[in-house]
């Protein structure tokens, strides 16, 4: 089977490479971007989390940097993700974001930290029930950024007031929520019924129970559903301690990742090929179907974003053995060729 490549729009890190570290070196990005390579990702948007103003325009400009002398970085990564810090700093909402990095909706932190990048920044998570949240939204989208809605808290009404406004996506759904909620009167309740938005989910059967996953689809539509990992720089990499935006981050055995001691989860470790396998294998979607979730589904939620920066992705396709193994990707004039067991 040949397809597309798979498109990543929450990618924090890989291959024990910290894309939020500040200091990460252009070696350093094109170590995981081959990683990310072997597992059929030819694009893919770096995700910054929140952190305080002059701690994110370090570490974007410093991946920035990186990904102009880097050689894969200028063929997969058109641009950025901002994940914060326009946030709900609640407990359970927060998840893994410092709440005190947190701030009020302004748009023009996000115009000031892009103007010192030589790549735009394409997308911006947010909680619409912040201060000023619902006009950051209409702002970003008038400036052509895909707003999409995580860490969030909001109502049934604020989610509408979002999508009117421009809101079209939201991160990780059914994650970055506390454990408690009402039952029907909740965040995930009103993202899903809301039409407007396509919604990324993190299929490692960990953030969200398969067979949860498969309503949480069935009620979003096909259509509108992408695979994201949420991958820190923990994925791809062996158990153990890492640093994931300054702060310790535990990779356990079963895949899961936290901060020392904590409950909730820290990004994840999964790969995106990964994804398109489990949601086959637990009887969610055909092949094609999990493929598309994991690239032209992605593509579509970023492609206005794409034309109104001026960016045309190159070529890229992926080959694919019988069992759904990654042999081949090809991105612009860089080809791979691996061995169907490599990601076994």
């Amino acid at each position: 089977m040949r397809t597309p490549g798979l498109v990543d729009l929450q990618v924090n890190g890989f291959a024990g490479v910290d894309f939020n570290s500040g200091t990460i070196t252009a070696a350093e990005l094109d170590r995981a971007l081959e990683a990310m390579l072997a597992t059929g990702v030819t694009t893919c948007l770096p995700t910054i989390i929140t952190a305080l103003p002059h701690e994110l325009e370090a570490r974007l400009t410093t991946l920035d940097k990186a990904i102009g002398e880097s050689r894969l970085g200028p063929l997969m990564c058109p641009g950025y993700h901002l994940e914060g810090p326009f946030l709900n700093p609640a407990p359970g909402y927060a998840g893994c974001h410092p709440p005190e990095a947190m701030t009020a909706a302004n748009a023009e932190l996000v115009v000031g930290l892009e103007r010192k990048l030589a790549r735009p920044i394409l997308m911006v998570t947010l909680a619409p029930e912040v201060e000023g949240g619902i006009a950051l939204a209409a702002a970003l989208s008038r400036l052509g950024k895909v707003v999409a809605i995580g860490h969030a808290a909001a109502d049934f009404e604020t989610i509408v007031a979002a999508a009117d406004a421009g809101a079209t996506l939201s991160t990780h759904l059914g994650n970055g929520l506390p454990q408690q909620m009402h039952k029907l009167v909740n965040p995930l309740f009103a993202q899903l019924a809301e039409d407007r938005l396509m919604a990324g989910f993190i299929a490692d059967g960990i953030h969200i129970h398969p067979k949860a996953l498969k309503s949480l689809i069935r009620a979003k539509g096909f259509e509108r559903s992408i695979l994201v990992t949420d991958a820190v720089v923990a994925a791809g990499a062996e158990p153990g301690r890492y640093s994931f935006a300054g702060m310790p981050v535990d990779l356990a055995a079963d895949g899961s990742v936290r901060q020392p001691g904590g409950v909730s989860l820290a990004g994840s470790a999964l790969k995106l090929d990964d994804a398109v396998r489990n949601v086959v294998g637990w009887g969610i979607a055909t092949p094609g179907e999990a493929v598309a979730m994991a690239s032209t589904h992605a593509l579509a939620a970023i492609a206005i974003a794409l034309e109104k920066s001026g960016i045309a992705l190159p070529e890229n396709e992926i080959g694919w053995s019988p069992e759904l193994r990654v042999v081949q990707a090809r991105v612009g004039d860089v080809i791979r060729e691996f061995a169907a067991t490599a990601a076994a």
